[in-house]
């Protein structure tokens, strides 16, 4: 594609100033794709009832049409215009949850391209909670339709840096507001069947929903990654079971907290024999254990507190990335609330291959 300028603009997070928000609208309004935070990850964005628009967007990212995208709405009476019916259990999820990082698979209005929805009848729609998301999309009057602004399958980008690195040159502007809050993608949860089904594991555990629909399941997936390829239309975003995965290869170890030190410690002098430079994504507890290993090391937080490391997941992938190693070896935080999210993040980063002793 034609290389462009790419414009980054400071926004204040908290208090958006209406210029630089309008200037972002217009050139959504003519057509063009604009970058901006949300509470999960930076979003690019086009107007979702803009079909050459939405198509900009697959053509910056290097994203097939197989995938479909998420469309973002200010107010929950613009959910109308995107779905065929609101049902009561949406209307109870938009209550618990919205502005947050839950986006509901819901029966798609005829008015919506297919080029959205990858062909498919049902249509994700979130209201995100990020002042400066919200101001563009009420400034636009239209929802916007936003994947993660990162080159398909790479790390998700939770920083304008992180955007301007895989996307500059594709785009004319990036809305800087700050690194994002949550640091993994809303959970994708699927009303269109009998039996409410996350899709995407996210910023809205599993727990939390139970708590309002005591029914809802986890979705899990029966393909091999070798069975798995790009063309195969996906249910939703994330579904790929290789995915937001850094330039070099990911190993995740899931074991006792003692065993999984042990096998990675292992691993960090097997490959360092090889005079390899490895990169380790650990947990503050693990610092002494890790610390004399001569491995380059990123702390993503205390296992006690998986919203700093949900936060700091996707940063730590591309700070070890760009700090040449060349693999990364990672620890399991578990299962329970935001670690369904992490867990999932890094399975697919690592193409779902798992070290246990």
């Amino acid at each position: 594609m034609k290389t462009r300028q790419t414009e980054i603009v400071v926004v204040n997070p908290v208090q958006p100033e209406a210029e630089k928000i309008e200037h972002a609208a217009s050139l959504l309004r003519a057509g063009e794709v604009v970058v901006f935070p949300t509470e999960t990850v930076y979003g690019l964005g086009a107007d979702a009832l803009q079909v050459a628009a939405v198509e900009r967007i697959f053509e910056a990212k290097g994203r097939p049409f197989t995938d479909p995208l998420i469309v973002h709405i200010a107010k929950l009476a613009e959910l109308e215009m995107l779905v065929a019916e609101v049902s009561e259990r949406a209307k109870l999820l938009a209550e618990a949850f919205w502005p947050g990082p839950l986006t509901l698979l819901l029966p798609k209005s005829p008015r919506i391209s297919d080029r959205v929805t990858a062909g498919l009848q049902t249509i994700g729609v979130r209201m995100p909670r990020h002042p400066i998301a919200h101001a563009l999309i009420s400034a636009l009057g239209s929802p916007i339709a936003a994947p993660s602004a990162n080159r398909f399958m790479h790390v998700s980008p939770t920083t304008a840096a992180h955007v301007y690195d895989d996307l500059h040159g594709r785009i004319p502007l990036i809305l800087d507001g700050g690194p994002s809050e949550v640091g993994v993608e809303s959970t994708v949860l699927d009303l269109s069947g009998e039996v409410p089904t996350i899709l995407r594991p996210g910023g809205i555990s599993l727990e939390d929903l139970h708590r309002v629909l005591p029914l809802v399941e986890l979705h899990r997936p029966v393909k091999h990654v070798e069975d798995q390829h790009t063309n195969d239309r996906q249910l939703a975003p994330g579904q790929m079971l290789t995915h937001y995965a850094p330039a070099v290869p990911l190993l995740l170890f899931d074991d006792s907290e003692q065993a999984m030190r042990a096998a990675m410690l292992s691993e960090i002098q097997r490959r360092r024999v090889q005079d390899e430079r490895v990169g380790v994504l650990i947990a503050d507890e693990d610092r002494a254990t890790f610390e004399s290993s001569g491995a380059v090391l990123y702390a993503l937080g205390s296992v006690s507190d998986l919203e700093q490391v949900a936060a700091r997941l996707f940063a730590g992938l591309r700070s070890l990335e760009t700090a040449g190693v060349q693999v990364i070896l990672c620890r399991s935080f578990g299962s329970a609330g935001l670690g369904l999210a992490i867990r999932d993040r890094l399975l697919k980063a690592a193409s779902s291959k798992v070290v246990k002793n």
